[in-house]
C-alpha cells in the first residue's frame, strides 16, 4: 500500500518506547500527539488491563482497531498499542495516514524494560509470556514497517533524532 498522508505512526512492542519517543518527537517537529492505547481507556473509562480482566484481550485488540479505525489526522504523530499489527484493517488505515515506523528492541531489551507484565494490559493470551507474544509480534511488525529503527542502546532523545535525521532527513526540511 502507498503512503498517503504526513502523519509519523510508531508501531513496536510494549515498552519499547512508542509513547515516550512520540511525545518527543511530536515536540521536536511541532506536530500533535496520540497515543491510541490513552484513547482507549479515555473511551472505556479503565485501564487497558482492566478491559483484559473485565471482558478478556480478544475484547482489547477490538476496541483497539475500532479506535485505530476512528483515527482522523494529517501530519500528527502516532503512538499505537504493541497489538496494533494484529489488524489489517487498522494497519492499513495507518499506513494511509503516513509512515510506519517500528521501534525494534531485542527480546533481552524488551524484558528489561517491561517490569509489569502482569499488569500492563497486554492484549494477548494469559498463558504466553513476554518471549511468546514477541516471537509471535516480530514478524508482523517487520511486515508492516516502512521504516525500522533499531532501539538497542539509544536514549528517546537519539531515536527521535535517527527517525529525524538518519532516514534520509524526510522530517527535517519539512515546516512544522
Amino acid at each position: 500500500m502507498t503512503v498517503h498522508g504526513e502523519s509519523i505512526i510508531l508501531i513496536g512492542m510494549p515498552g519499547v518506547g512508542k509513547s515516550t519517543v512520540g511525545v518527543l518527537l511530536a515536540k521536536e517537529l511541532a506536530r500533535e500527539f496520540v497515543d491510541t492505547d490513552l484513547l482507549i481507556q479515555t473511551h472505556a473509562g479503565k485501564t487497558l488491563q482492566d478491559i483484559v480482566y473485565e471482558v478478556d484481550y480478544g475484547h482489547l485488540r477490538e476496541l483497539e482497531e475500532a479506535t485505530v479505525l476512528s483515527l482522523q489526522c494529517d501530519r500528527h504523530v502516532v503512538a499505537t498499542g504493541g497489538s496494533v499489527v494484529y489488524s489489517e484493517a487498522a494497519m492499513g488505515l495507518l499506513k494511509s495516514l503516513g509512515q510506519v515506523i517500528f521501534l525494534d528492541l531485542d527480546l533481552a531489551g524488551v524484558e528489561a524494560r517491561v517490569d509489569n507484565f502482569s499488569t500492563r494490559g497486554i492484549a494477548s493470551p494469559s498463558a504466553h509470556g513476554l518471549a511468546d507474544i514477541y516471537a509471535e509480534r516480530l514478524p508482523l511488525y517487520q511486515r508492516h514497517a516502512d521504516i525500522t529503527i533499531d532501539c538497542r542502546g539509544k536514549t528517546p532523545a537519539q531515536i527521535v533524532s535517527e527517525v529525524i535525521y538518519e532516514e534520509g532527513g524526510q522530517y527535517a526540511d519539512k515546516d512544522a
